[in-house]
């Protein structure tokens, strides 16, 4: 069995939950520590079963939490050096575990896959969980999907997947120009277009699940994003995420 739950997921925070019977990863802890154990609480989580926190990218809303989390429960918190030092110095984890980007970590059962991708942070990597031969895919953040995000999804039962942007929506929308820029580049973030263009050419035919993640408050709405990605229904299910409570376990 494998219950995964995305805590927060969206600019102001985010935070991914894998666990089994015994161990269980978080995937980011960009919300604070008290909301990931509130929130974990509200679905039944546990926090004791947590053996590790990994971080992506030195962005606050994905590393926010982790220095207090690691002391709270006494857990090691994985990130590249290179995250680390671009990290906000009161961020920072104080007995950090590095990686490099394409290694794999194991915690518990649990195997997590890192590789890089295309976002505008020091050295920004996604994740693949795989325990048992199930793969739960954690691709957020993504400017546009590189060799890696495509070989990698292709692998995964579920996934959590960035769906951040509108483009008309973003286009017309009150962001400057220089932000618009910014979100829309190849090293920003990936759009309800992008998103599902991914996953009609490179989907595997055992993906269950995926949930849209990552979505802009300003230049995105949860119906928006669902009805882009209408058309793939008949073949997995197709959940929303939310920055403001944790969805219900999926289980695989």
């Amino acid at each position: 069995m494998l219950e995964i739950c995305a805590l927060a997921s969206g600019s102001n925070g985010n935070c991914y939950y894998i666990g089994n019977e015994k161990d269980a990863v978080l995937i980011d802890a960009g919300i604070s520590c008290k909301q990931i154990l509130k929130r974990m609480a509200e679905k039944g989580l546990n926090p004791l079963k947590i053996k590790a926190a990994i971080i992506s990218h030195e962005h606050s809303d994905h590393i926010r939490g982790a220095r207090v989390l690691a002391k709270k429960l006494n857990i090691p918190i994985y990130l590249t050096a290179k995250t680390y030092i671009a990290a906000y110095k009161n961020m920072q984890p104080a007995y950090p575990r590095f990686f490099e980007p394409g290694m794999a970590i194991s915690i518990g059962e649990f195997q997590i896959h890192s590789f890089l991708k295309n976002h505008d942070a020091s050295e920004p990597c996604s994740f693949r969980v795989e325990y048992t031969g199930k793969n739960v895919g954690v691709f957020t953040d993504i400017g546009e999907p590189c060799e890696n995000v495509v070989s990698h999804i292709g692998l995964c039962d579920a996934v959590f997947l960035e769906s951040n942007y509108d483009e008309e929506m973003l286009r017309t929308g009150s962001y400057p120009y220089y932000l618009k820029q910014r979100v829309a580049s190849s090293h920003g973030h990936l759009s309800n277009a992008q998103a599902l263009k991914l996953l009609e050419e490179n989907a595997g035919a055992h993906l269950k699940c995926v949930f849209l993640s990552h979505l802009s408050a300003e230049n995105n709405t949860p119906e928006l994003a669902l009805a882009t990605h209408q058309p793939l229904t008949s073949r997995f299910e197709v959940r929303l995420t939310s920055r403001y409570s944790p969805t219900d376990v999926f289980v695989l």
